[in-house]
Order: C-alpha cells, then sequence, then structure tokens
C-alpha cells in the first residue's frame, strides 16, 4: 500500500463504470492507476479524480501490472477558479499536459511536483493564464533538461556579447537553441533549412532571468511594457500583476 500526495493530470473511461487516471505525485512522479467504479452515480471518489485536483492518494501495487489500484482519494485542493474561468482552464490544460508529455513514469521528481502545484494556485488566485502558462513551461523544460540553449550560441559556444558584436542572434531548433548569426549562416547553407528566426538581444537574458526569478523579473518587464503603453511581454498579453509559477 502505498499513500501519497497527487495531482490529477487526465483520466478515461475504462470499462462500464471504472476510470483510468494519470497522475503526478510527489513521491513517486507520474503514475496511473485505475479506480474501479468512479464513473457511478454515488462512487467515493467523488470529484477527487477529476482534472486539476490536488488531493492524498491511498495505492495499491500488483506485480507485473503497470496500473496501480486507487482505494482511496481525500481532497486537498479543487482550484474551483479552473473550472469557471474558460482562460484560467486553458492555462492549466496547458501546465498538465506538459508534464504527462515531457515525464516518465515511475521517475519522481519533487521540485516537479512544486511547480506545477505552485503555477495551478496561481491560476486560482487570479494570475494571468497565458503568462502563468509561459513561465510554467520555462520552468518545467529546465528541470526536466529541455529548456533550449539560451546563455550562449549552441553551436559555437560564443557568449552573448560576441554574439551581439556578431549581428542579431537567432533561434534554431535543429541546434538546440539561440545560435549566432555567423553559425546560422554556416547552417543555413549545409542543411539547406532556413537559418532561424532572428531574436532581439534583450531576450536571451529575459528567458534566463525569467526561468531564474520569475516574479521579480516579471513585475520589472510589467511595470516597463506600461510605460511603454504595452500590455504584453515577449507577445504574451497580460494582466498588470507577476505571476510565479
Amino acid at each position: 500500500m502505498l499513500k501519497t500526495p497527487a495531482i490529477m493530470l487526465k483520466s478515461r473511461k475504462w470499462g462500464e463504470a471504472d476510470r483510468i487516471v494519470t497522475f503526478y505525485t510527489v513521491r513517486f512522479g507520474k503514475l496511473r492507476g485505475v479506480a474501479r467504479g468512479a464513473r457511478r452515480m454515488k462512487s467515493r471518489f467523488g470529484s477527487a479524480l477529476e482534472p486539476f485536483v490536488h488531493c492524498d492518494l491511498n495505492l495499491f501495487e500488483k506485480h507485473n501490472d503497470p496500473l496501480y489500484r486507487i482505494t482511496q482519494a481525500d481532497i486537498r485542493e479543487t482550484f474551483p477558479r479552473l473550472r469557471e474561468d474558460l482562460a484560467a482552464m486553458s492555462g492549466a490544460a496547458r501546465m498538465v499536459n506538459l508534464v504527462a508529455a515531457v515525464t516518465a513514469e515511475g521517475d519522481p521528481a519533487p521540485r516537479i511536483f512544486q511547480t506545477l502545484l505552485g503555477g495551478l494556485r496561481w491560476l486560482q488566485d487570479g494570475g494571468d493564464p497565458a503568462l502563468t502558462a509561459l513561465l510554467f513551461q520555462l520552468k518545467l523544460l529546465g528541470q526536466t533538461g529541455f529548456r533550449p540553449q539560451t546563455d550562449h550560441c549552441a553551436a559555437c559556444g560564443a557568449t552573448f556579447p560576441d554574439l551581439r558584436r556578431d549581428g542579431v542572434a537567432r533561434f534554431l531548433p535543429a541546434s538546440g537553441g539561440l545560435v549566432c548569426a555567423t553559425c546560422a549562416s554556416i547552417c543555413s547553407r549545409l542543411t539547406r533549412c532556413p537559418s532561424g528566426r532572428p531574436i532581439a538581444n534583450a531576450i536571451p537574458a529575459l528567458v534566463v532571468a525569467m526561468a531564474g526569478n520569475p516574479s521579480a523579473t516579471i513585475s520589472r518587464a510589467l511595470a516597463a511594457s506600461q510605460a511603454l503603453g504595452s500590455t504584453s511581454i515577449g507577445g504574451v498579453r497580460c494582466r498588470a500583476r507577476s505571476c510565479s509559477a
């Protein structure tokens, strides 16, 4: 018998009255389990297995069976705003879908659990959905090793002062991040692919700062944007409030 806090990611129907649920736990990472009778009108699970719910699960592990048996679910937080506000629901869905897509089953990562929980709580408290989801994606990609290289050229290793002297940095997915103008030109000739999208010099530093201290960085960026009469950061329209995923 296993007991652990968990966040519901998604579920699907199984059989006549059951559900197969995917959830992320603080102790065991992403897991899947079957909840017997979860779709019955008088199910003991109630709404505990709905997406975004933070709850305590009791799990029974069977030998040679990838699905755990969910025997009990006690709700901690339901985040009602995520069901009443379409924009907040969309932001939360982006976060849980990304966790479900990039994490492996049975690979515990408490920081990912806390990052997801913090993002859902911020949305519940009125945080901007688009900006919160963007910050969450940056932090999660960094925690899982998928964040694009942004502090130096992904091809030659040149640092940003050198990149600025060489010309505008470009984002090249095939190289894994930002590349200098020289490397972008070389890659374009060798692969006959586009040389990447030009990136303003301030964007790489902003990405690094957002990943490290998002609340303070976004507060400063929002203040600067409002002073210039803008309501967006990097093309993301947002409210006059900082957020921290």
